[in-house]
């Protein structure tokens, strides 16, 4: 449909005048600014710290009050629930399960450790901005991948379900230097089957990077000359948190606004002690109530008068602040954000003196779920993102694998109770394989090394104990050979 409309649109128009129009709707869009203040509030640039105290004045419009305390206190339970859930699905480092050995050994390459960093940092963006790019190129004969934030690539889908794009657009902000000045620049990289196409925004217009030429995608160098050549797709795959395309932010922001509004009040109340009791003045000897306020705080005394119509004095009403109003409602808060954000709260846990495993999986109930349909939409961009590595490997001629079956596994780093888990895994000795077993104990990081431990082990008491057998023969043999002599 959006290519449809797409081409429908660049018949009437000019194509770049089509995309310079798209850019500045984007830009706008909603989608995009929740991305960009998911990133902010992750970032702990909350809402609250632009608040101010605020009173209705004269002719009934708010004014600002500056001489009341405003506290900005930020609890970010946002960026608690981001860590929590991206930790949970990859926190720890991905495994492939296949049955071609080479194959599996190259894929341990190619996603090592510092693209577990990367991957992991990229769940974090796909909370903050429910989609995250990987981007897939090759530099000095290695495939590296780097990663573009929701809100830089604008994709032109193919079809209804997004999950193929016909052409995308990078919007991004670099720093151009004008001598000792320096101003914001807006780039912008097109992305299409034929390359890359580079340009400046300027005034909403695109104009040609003059710094930089379009390009293909892949470079070979031989004796011939330098041949580019491209993928034959389009290199950027779109990791999802959930199939509606919806950040994090979005689910719980009135609630992580409501903490810090709480905290923020009671802070306030709690300095505001000279308000906390209401003073009714009687026959006050003075002009005005700023004189009866300095009076107050600077000599701790005021001038009161009586005279024959009324008595002068100085009454005092309390108001108390009840903090454990303000507990309750946090509480509420609290909890509800948890909710909505679909993770866990660790004191479910720790108020129930030894969890078994059945009070462990319906503390992780809602984050598994939600787990799963992450998982869901990251295994189908695996799969996009292993064409491209598989690619890599029959371009640089180290194998065709094209048509390999690998099964890209998850390891969640979820809590269990180890002792109920061992306990399984020895009652199921004799029933299930060692190999299966041995996948389920909360110990062991790697089956196929632990195999081969077991192994090594076995081969070391063997040979133990066949010099314990021998050597009692060894030994009577000598005895016998002394007597003789």
């Amino acid at each position: 449909m959006a290519k449809i409309i797409k081409k429908g649109a660049a018949a009437a128009i000019p194509e770049q005048r089509f995309i310079e129009l798209e850019i500045s709707r984007w830009k706008r869009s909603p989608q995009r600014k929740a991305a960009i203040q998911g990133e902010r509030y992750y970032r702990g640039q909350h809402d609250v710290l632009k608040r101010k105290r605020m009173a209705i004045g004269k002719g009934g419009e708010l004014v600002e009050l500056h001489n009341l305390p405003n506290n900005r206190v930020m609890d970010n339970q946002y960026a608690k629930m981001v860590n929590q859930k991206t930790n949970y699905l990859l926190g720890k480092p991905l495994t492939f399960d296949g049955k071609n050995e080479t194959y599996t050994e190259l894929l341990k390459n190619i996603f090592n450790r510092r693209f577990q960093r990367t991957f992991r940092n990229m769940g974090e963006d796909c909370f903050n901005g429910s989609i995250a790019w990987l981007y897939p190129y090759i530099e000095d004969d290695t495939l590296k991948i780097s990663t573009f934030k929701s809100y830089e690539i604008l994709p032109f889908w193919k079809n209804r379900e997004h999950t193929e794009i016909d052409m995308a657009v990078r919007l991004y902000q670099v720093e151009v230097y004008e001598g000792i000045n320096y101003r914001i620049a807006e780039k912008v990289e097109i992305y299409r089957d034929t390359g890359i196409e580079y340009y400046d925004l300027v005034n909403g217009s695109l104009v040609a990077d003059s710094t930089k030429s379009n390009a293909q995608y892949l470079y070979t160098e031989s004796k011939e000359g330098i041949t580019s050549m491209n993928w034959g797709r389009i290199p950027l795959i779109a990791f999802k948190c959930n199939n509606s395309e919806i950040p994090l932010i979005t689910k719980i922001k009135s609630l992580q606004d409501g903490i810090n509004a709480i905290l923020s009040d009671f802070q306030n109340n709690m300095q505001e002690d000279y308000r906390n009791t209401i003073l009714i003045i009687k026959n006050f000897g003075g002009t005005d109530l700023s004189e009866f306020r300095h009076n107050l705080m600077v000599a701790g005394a005021v001038n009161v008068k009586s005279t024959q119509e009324a008595q002068g004095g100085v009454d005092a009403l309390e108001i108390n602040v009840n903090s454990e109003n303000y507990k309750a409602i946090l509480d509420i808060f609290k909890r509800a954000l948890v909710s909505n954000a679909m993770g866990y709260d660790a004191a479910d846990l720790r108020t129930s003196g030894s969890p078994n495993q059945m009070n462990i999986k319906s503390v992780l109930n809602d984050i598994d779920l939600d787990a799963n349909s992450m998982e869901t939409e990251f295994q189908a961009a695996f799969e996009d993102l292993l064409w491209f590595v598989n690619q890599f490997l029959a371009f640089t001629g180290q194998g065709d694998f094209l048509k390999e079956q690998v099964n890209v596994v998850f390891n969640r780093d979820t809590i269990i109770s180890e002792s109920e888990v061992i306990t399984d895994i020895k009652n199921s000795v004799g029933i299930l394989s060692d190999e299966t077993l041995i996948a389920q104990h909360p110990y062991v990081t790697n089956v196929q090394e632990e195999l081969e431990r077991i192994q090594q082990q076995e081969q070391r008491n063997l040979e133990k104990a066949t010099q314990s057998l021998n050597y009692p023969n060894a030994h009577t043999h000598g005895e016998d050979e002394d007597e003789e002599s």
